[in-house]
């Protein structure tokens, strides 16, 4: 007897694509209003941009190449374009932007057929492309300006370095608690505000756009085992878990990007192992690897593993006998 299950998503419920992409793009407006806050103009330019190409690269591959109907009506691909935004420095050239745009829609998502279809969530993979074709520009990011300063300069921005380089490289300096939780901090304009990613995760299950697993257990995972390795040996591992949970791309990756209904599992025990797994390997990254950061990098081998994780976890109902 064999259990067979077709390709995800498996998601029957009184909500077309469109209201669930309008709802994602709702709990993400706190943290673009302090990224706006904090970067001023670049965060502007370069979300504005991100979203344009995006839906732009999309309408041109289904009309142009697929020869089929435009498919951004969905919405799913302003999505996109502001969850890669979310993921780069608000001082990043635009044409290193629209590249980024060019490989999350082009190959992460249309490559594979479209929404839907997809194994790993396009805005990382725009992301990480770019972060390997690009470290110095994706790694230098502008030195926020202030709550209320939003006169900020795209072109000749300050930049500053992430609170997790500061701890990994940087003398191991601890920065300040309530800088990490309003985004006081240079990162990338989307993740810096932890209050804001918050906001909208609890915003999100309040309307069960998502559900709890993947979430809790990513933030669980990380919270208990930096936890440990500070209890092991705090003059090296000088975070505690509050900290790690705080910077980085830690909330945006479990609340936004982790919880992708096509690239994520489809049972919630499948769900809760791959947010497991993913955790371990943020905490391995940043604790024993060469890059501060490793929510990007976990989130999508842990997409290559869904497949595997629904075969061993598959739904009940979906079941057959052969």
């Amino acid at each position: 007897m064999n259990n067979l299950t077709s390709s995800p998503p498996y998601i029957h419920k009184a909500c077309s694509v469109r209201t669930t992409m309008l709802h994602v793009l709702l709990a993400l407006l706190p943290a673009y209003a302090m990224a706006l806050l904090y970067f001023g103009l670049g965060a502007l330019i370069v979300s504005l941009f991100a979203v344009i190409c995006c839906v732009g690269f999309e309408w041109v591959i289904c009309r142009a190449l697929l020869k089929t109907p435009s498919s951004t009506g969905d919405l799913s691909a302003v999505v996109t374009g502001v969850l890669l935004s979310f993921n780069l420095p608000s001082n990043l050239p635009l044409w290193m932007v629209a590249i980024g745009a060019l490989v999350a829609i082009g190959i992460g998502k249309m490559s594979f057929g479209g929404l839907g279809q997809n194994i790993f969530n396009p805005a990382l993979v725009g992301r990480v492309f770019l972060l390997l074709c690009f470290p110095v520009q994706m790694t230098s990011f502008p030195r926020p300006l202030g709550l209320w300063d939003i006169h900020a300069s795209y072109i000749d921005a300050e930049t500053a370095a992430t609170p997790l380089y500061y701890i990994k490289w940087a003398a191991q300096t601890i920065p300040d608690k309530m800088d990490l939780l309003w985004g006081n901090i240079g990162g990338s304009m989307g993740e810096v505000s932890a209050i804001a990613l918050i906001a909208g995760g609890i915003y999100l299950l309040g309307k069960r756009i998502i559900t709890w697993h993947i979430p809790t257990t990513i933030l669980a995972t990380v919270a208990l085992l930096t936890t440990l390795l500070h209890l092991i040996n705090p003059a090296q591992f000088v975070a505690t878990a509050d900290i790690h949970l705080l910077t980085g791309g830690v909330l945006l990756g479990a609340f936004f990007m982790a919880t992708d209904y096509v690239t994520s599992p489809m049972t919630l025990l499948g769900q809760s192992i791959y947010g497991i797994l993913i955790g371990i390997i943020i905490v391995v990254i940043r604790a024993f690897g060469n890059y501060p950061e490793g929510v990007s990098f976990a989130i999508l081998l842990m997409n290559g593993a869904s497949p595997l994780l629904n075969r061993l976890c598959p739904p009940k109902r979906f079941l057959k006998r052969q």
